[in-house]
């Protein structure tokens, strides 16, 4: 068993719902009387919804009412998503041959666990992750650390042996907090607000389990 991980970001990553996301968020803001702006989306893309709900409202909610328009906006997510969800180019046969190799493999998201379900069983990799980590396990949002070392902690890896692969901004500063090498790829953000990443590609079609070893390897750039 290898001693390094790499832990996985969800949107953006494993597949591109950025659109349904938006979707749902007009939906539920039509219905609620507030509106989500594409520039506000792009910009709150990867944090969790009562962040968002700060940027959306100029002020937190009350914890009930946060919790309700959540669960709301998430509910109408799944509804939307239901056979329309497909992995990115490069997903799946990189899981499988990261696996392979020997790596510990986790999920470290923002997303409420319902929706990894979702999407894990929609494109067929429940079974490749050995933990996963969601918004319920979490007190602080990306750009915090703590759901990638949440992660490195449930497969028992050092965070300076783990890889994250992250699309936005947020996750590239939580993975760089969290002392650990950041692969991004350029799905829902442009190469250049990824640069703080120690790679960055257009597709996970680019990189092998040998580009993690590298990244990993004693005196890599850092």
């Amino acid at each position: 068993m290898t001693d390094q991980g790499v832990i996985f970001d969800l949107d953006g990553v494993l597949v591109d719902s950025s659109a349904l996301h938006l979707e749902s968020w007009r939906i539920v803001g039509a219905e609620r009387g507030f509106t989500m702006t594409e520039a506000l989306f792009r910009e709150t893309f990867g944090m969790p919804n009562a962040q968002i709900f700060v940027r959306l409202f100029g002020h937190p909610l009350p914890e009930e009412e946060a919790r309700e328009l959540s669960e709301r906006k998430e509910a109408v997510y799944r509804e939307l998503a239901v056979g329309r969800l497909e992995a990115l180019p490069g997903v799946v046969p990189l899981l499988r041959a990261l696996r392979a190799e020997g790596f510990r493999l986790a999920l470290g998201s923002s997303t409420p666990m319902s929706n990894i379900r979702v999407i894990l069983d929609a494109i067929g990799v429940r079974e490749c992750f050995d933990a996963v980590v969601c918004a319920d396990d979490v007190t602080h949002g990306k750009p915090h650390p703590e759901v990638f070392l949440k992660a490195a902690e449930r497969i028992g890896v050092p965070p300076e042996c783990c890889v994250v692969v992250e699309d936005a901004l947020v996750g590239v500063q939580a993975a760089k907090a969290a002392g650990m090498r950041c692969l991004a790829v350029t799905t829902t953000h442009p190469r250049e607000r990824l640069q703080e990443a120690d790679r960055v590609v257009d597709h996970l079609t680019e990189v092998t389990p040998a580009d993690f070893r590298a990244l990993l390897a004693p005196g890599a750039a850092r």
